[in-house]
């Protein structure tokens, strides 16, 4: 979804998705817990908000100098909310 934000409200519905597919995971993860060592049942690795924003903020820093391997998208809101998705399971 990361991909089709191109505006502030855009952007604003890809945070209700991202915070509603977190909380289908805690959902999913109490029924049927997934092994600990691996992600979540929607893909989550990092489960706490501290764990989330740090991870993508670490993404971001890594990735900032390497535009052939990672190349930013021209639109901003699209590139915040790349730099946020992938907080789900960088590490």
């Amino acid at each position: 979804m990361a991909e089709t934000v191109t505006d502030e409200q855009s952007f604003i519905a890809f945070l209700k998705a991202l915070s509603e597919d977190r909380a289908d995971e805690v959902v999913k993860e109490k029924l049927s817990p997934s092994s600990p060592y691996g992600p979540g049942a929607n893909g989550w690795e990092n489960g706490s908000i501290e764990a989330f924003l740090e991870s993508a903020a670490a993404w971001a820093e890594d990735t900032i100098d390497q535009p052939e391997e990672f190349p930013r998208p021209t639109n901003p809101w699209t590139h915040c909310a790349q730099i946020l998705v992938i907080g789900k399971y960088y590490e």
